[in-house]
C-alpha cells in the first residue's frame, strides 16, 4: 500500500515538471521576432530619413546664403539586426510521503534582447554628383510632373528660368532680378489650362532618332474661355497657332513649332530657394552672409515663401535646423514653402545627382 502511493505522488510531480516545461516551449514558440519588427521598423526608418533628407536640404539651402559648401550625405544602406536568446532551466525533487525535505520545484527563465542595426551613409561626390548638380533639368522630366498633377505655376516658377525667352525671376551675383510680367501671367494662365486639363505632355519616339516630348493643348470639349486662354498664352510665349510644340532646352526663343524652356540647375534651384532666407541682424552686420537680395523699386515683394530664423528653437516646424548659433526653419502652416521643399527632393532625382563611382563610406554600427 506504501508503495503505491509513492507512485501515485511521484507521477503527480512528473506531470507538473512536464506542464511547466509544455508551457516554457509554448511561449518561446510563439515569439516571432522577425514579423513583429517589420511594421515598427520600416515605418520608423522611413520617416527618420525622409526627417534628414528635409533638414539636410535646408541646412544646405542656409549655407548658401553665407558662401558655405553645401554638402549632401545619403543613406545608402540600412541592415538591420536583431537577436533574441531564452532559455528556461528547471530542477525539482520528489520525495516519498515519509521523506523529511519534503518536494521541491525551482524554475530559472533567461531572455536576451539585441537591437544592433548598421546604418552606411554615402557622401554624394564625384563627377555624376556635381554634374547633376550643375546641369539643367530635362524639360521632359519638369513637364512630366506637370502631368502627373503638380500645379504648372508653382512648378514652373521653381525650376524653370525662362520660357522662350521669357524671363522667369531669377537670383544670381547676389541680385535678383524679378520676373517678366509676361511670365507670371503665363504661369497663371497655365494654371487654368491645367485645372481644365486642357494641357498635356506625351514623349514621342522615331526608330533612330531618339525621344522627343511634346506639349499639347486638347482643343475638343473644351470650353470657350479655356480656348481664349490658351491663345493668350501663345500670344505671350510668341508661340504659333498650333495645337503641339516640341520641348527643347535653350536660354533663347525656340523656332516655329519649338518651345524652349531654360530649365535651371539643382544649384539654380538651391541658390533661388536661399534668396528667401531671413539673415539675423548680428549676420549681416559682421558681414558673414549676404544680405537680402532685392532687386530696385521691388523692395517687400519676397513674400511667396519664407525660411525664419531666430535664437530660440521653433516649437513648431515643418523643418528646423541650427546653424551658427541660430535656429533656420519653415512653419508648419506654410504650405507653398513646404510644397517648395518637398518638390526639391524630386528635383535632385529629376537631376540624377547620385552616382555609382568609388566614392568612401562612413558606416556606423549603432548599438
Amino acid at each position: 500500500m506504501e508503495k503505491k502511493q509513492y507512485t501515485m505522488h511521484a507521477n503527480r510531480n512528473q506531470r507538473v515538471f512536464a506542464a511547466a516545461l509544455l508551457g516554457t516551449l509554448a511561449v518561446a514558440g510563439c515569439a516571432h521576432l522577425g514579423p513583429g519588427s517589420v511594421v515598427a521598423d520600416r515605418f520608423d526608418y522611413s520617416t527618420a530619413i525622409a526627417e534628414s533628407w528635409k533638414e539636410q536640404t535646408l541646412l544646405n539651402i542656409v549655407k548658401l546664403r553665407y558662401m558655405d559648401l553645401p554638402v549632401f550625405v545619403d543613406v545608402s544602406s540600412i541592415v538591420a539586426g536583431y537577436s533574441l536568446q531564452a532559455g528556461v532551466n528547471i530542477t525539482g525533487v520528489a520525495s516519498s510521503d515519509r521523506a523529511v525535505q519534503g518536494n521541491y520545484l525551482s524554475a530559472n527563465g533567461l531572455a536576451i534582447y539585441t537591437d544592433r542595426p548598421t546604418i552606411t551613409y554615402s557622401p554624394l561626390t564625384g563627377e555624376k554628383f556635381m554634374r547633376g548638380l550643375l546641369t539643367p533639368i530635362d524639360p521632359k522630366n519638369i513637364f512630366a510632373l506637370l502631368q502627373s498633377g503638380y500645379p504648372a505655376d508653382f512648378i514652373l516658377a521653381l525650376t524653370v528660368e525662362s520660357l522662350n525667352g521669357v524671363r522667369n525671376r531669377s537670383a544670381a551675383a547676389g541680385v535678383v532680378r524679378e520676373a517678366d510680367p509676361e511670365f507670371l501671367r503665363v504661369l497663371e494662365l497655365l494654371r487654368e489650362v491645367q485645372a481644365a486639363g486642357a494641357v498635356g505632355m506625351r514623349v514621342e519616339g522615331e526608330k533612330g532618332k531618339g525621344q522627343t516630348a511634346v506639349l499639347l493643348f486638347r482643343r475638343d470639349n473644351v470650353p470657350a474661355d479655356i480656348i481664349q486662354k490658351q491663345a493668350e498664352i501663345r500670344q505671350l510665349l510668341n508661340l504659333p497657332d498650333q495645337a503641339k510644340y516640341v520641348l527643347s532646352y535653350s536660354p533663347v526663343r525656340g523656332s516655329p513649332g519649338v518651345l524652349a524652356v531654360a530649365s535651371r540647375s539643382m544649384l539654380q534651384i538651391l541658390n533661388a530657394f536661399a534668396s528667401y532666407v531671413e539673415i539675423p541682424e548680428a549676420h549681416l552686420k559682421d558681414h558673414s552672409a549676404t544680405p537680402a537680395i532685392q532687386s530696385p523699386g521691388n523692395e517687400g515683394q519676397l513674400d511667396a515663401m519664407r525660411i525664419h530664423s531666430g535664437t530660440q528653437k521653433p516649437a513648431r516646424a515643418y523643418a528646423a535646423v541650427r546653424y551658427r548659433e541660430h535656429w533656420f526653419w519653415i512653419d508648419d502652416d506654410d504650405l507653398r514653402t513646404k510644397r517648395a521643399m518637398s518638390s526639391i527632393v524630386f528635383c535632385f532625382t529629376l537631376a540624377e545627382t547620385g552616382g555609382s563611382e568609388n566614392i568612401p563610406l562612413i558606416t556606423i554600427p549603432a548599438q
